[in-house]
Order: structure tokens, then sequence, then C-alpha cells
């Protein structure tokens, strides 16, 4: 019999590509979408597919109970992937994280306390003192756990992920086209990387078998990770550009984001920059290792930087973002 499987935070960068692999894979996707989403045009969503597999959309968001238990009603797994990744303050955070976390593994425990629960939370939640977001996603993972009942289930940590539609990762690669590119960092410090696809792989594969009640991260084939040198200098490759290198000061970059952090809470309106994001950007160890991760014969990751890079700018250049 066909596998369901609930889904929330399709829409999203990551979401889609976790559909269109879980689609791939044979499963029957359930996805959470706003009513105001945009109509559907990628693969794997709100479409036919190969082998009668139909993706079906149920209207509603992480505050509504009811949406909720009509999405993973009846369901073999259910990935949670949605969250903010920008607020106006702590509360906005944990009222969609935490919060949002909590109704939803009320929802798995009332209408499918035998699914597979797989979690998507964030590297940062390793350091919750850093910044709002990172201590909303800890509180979101164990909100998640202590809602969900008998429900088996795995969280997942992803550091940064780029790839084709990723916004978030196109101003490095921008500025790495330029004459001047800032590194925040001496050589000591690492950050770990990840492909989308990649990480889109590890939840597939973690929805249909592997060890329960764990919490993995995740990471390329360098779970050592990257110095931010290095991440400039690929990017460069990857564009083209032959930029000179700046250090850039911690003190003007923690000015910058007190100063967004003041405008947004001014404004009433969420910002990504913030003092606690710039905390998270001169955490010097963003790094993994391979215990850490999930076991080799469930997931490993296929793409390295150098590819990775190389094809999601030209994935930006088709798209006239870059």
């Amino acid at each position: 019999m066909t596998r369901t499987v609930a889904v929330t935070g399709g829409t999203g960068f990551l979401g889609r590509a976790v559909v269109a692999t879980l689609v791939r894979d044979g499963w029957r996707v359930r996805v959470l979408v706003r009513r105001s989403a945009a109509p559907w045009s990628e693969p794997g969503l709100g479409a036919k597919h190969e082998a009668d597999h139909e993706t079906e959309l149920v209207f509603g968001d992480l505050a509504d109970p009811a949406a909720l238990r009509r999405l993973v009603r009846g369901a073999d797994a259910v990935v949670h992937a949605a969250g903010a990744i920008a607020a106006r303050d702590r509360a906005a955070f944990m009222a969609v994280n935490r919060d949002g976390s909590a109704r939803l593994g009320a929802a798995v425990a009332a209408e499918a306390p035998a699914a597979r629960l797989v979690h998507v939370s964030s590297l940062a939640a390793r350091e919750p003192q850093l910044s709002d977001y990172a201590a909303s996603k800890r509180a979101g993972e164990d909100a998640l756990r202590a809602a969900c009942g008998a429900a088996s289930w795995v969280v997942v940590r992803p550091p940064a992920i780029y790839g084709p539609r990723d916004r978030a990762t196109l101003p490095v690669f921008r500025v790495a086209s330029g004459p001047l590119a800032p590194v925040l960092h001496g050589p000591e410090a690492r950050v770990c990387l990840i492909h989308v696809q990649d990480v889109a792989e590890a939840i597939a594969a973690l929805c249909a078998d592997g060890p329960s009640g764990r919490v993995f991260e995740l990471s390329d084939g360098r779970q050592e990770g990257y110095s931010w040198r290095a991440i400039v200098d690929e990017a460069a490759r990857a564009v083209g550009g032959t930029p000179r290198i700046v250090r850039v000061p911690a003190a003007l970059i923690r000015l910058v984001g007190a100063v967004a952090g003041a405008a947004g809470r001014l404004t009433g309106r969420a910002v990504l920059l913030s003092r606690g994001k710039v905390r998270e950007m001169l955490h010097p160890d963003w790094s993994s290792a391979p215990e850490q991760q999930p076991p080799p014969s469930l997931w490993s990751p296929r793409v390295a930087l150098p590819e990775g890079f190389a094809a999601t700018v030209r994935w930006y250049r088709e798209a006239r973002w870059l």
C-alpha cells in the first residue's frame, strides 16, 4: 500500500525539495499550505504524478489545530519543516517555532500516534543562548517531543543550507563576483554547509527507517566545516570572480546588527539581521562530527561544495537572480 507523509513547510526553499524527493520515493504527500500561497507550479506540489501519486493540499497553518489534525490524520510519517527564520522579537519566534511545534505534536498524538515524526530543526539549536531564533528552535524540539505522545520521533539539525531557489546565500555569490569580499573570522573558525538536495535525501531516508529518539546533525562530506575564507574562495570560483578579501571587524558587524534590530523594533517588521543573528554569525564553531550524523548505512551526503556551488550559480543565472 502507498505510504502517506504529511509535511509542514512544504512551500519553502527546503520544503519544495523535500516534497519532490518524497514523491520520487513513492510517498503520497499531504502538504500544509496557507490559502494565500501562490499557485503551485513545481513538480511534486499539487499535481498528479507517476504511479498515480498525488500531492494533497491542506489549507491552514501552525496556529490552526484543526488544520494540523486534518494534515496528519492517518499519516505514516510526518515531516515538520515549517518555522520562522525572522521575527520581530523573541515572543514572535516562540509563537511559531515553539508553540506551532507543540500544536503539531498534539495533532500527531491524537490522529497519527503510530507515525514516524521527523522534525527539521537547525544547527543553531545547539547553542540556544546565542539568539532568540536559536532559543526558539531548541524550545520547538522540546515542545514537539513532549506533545507527540508515543510517536517515533527524530530531530535533524541542518547547518547553513544552499542551493537553487535559496535567497539566504545569494548575497555570498553576489559579493564574490564583486571587487571586495568580506570575511568575518580568522582561519580557525569553522562553518558546516550542505546542499538542499542532500538535506531532502536525509529527511526522506529518516521518514522510512532509522533509529528513533535521536537528534542528528547534518553536513556535507566536510563535517569539520569550512573556514569563511574557503567559502568565499569557492563562491568566487563558482561565479568567476576575483575579489579582494577584506577582514571585517567583529565590532562593526555587531553595530550593524544592533542598528538593523533597532530599526525592526521601531517599524514592527521582522528583520533577518539582528543582534542575535550577528552572535550566530560570529560564533566560531559550527562544525559537526561523524558520530553526530545519521548512520552511513541510512544516508550519506553526495554533493561536494565545488559542484554544489557551481550548480547553484548556474540556476541563479538562468533565473536571472545573479
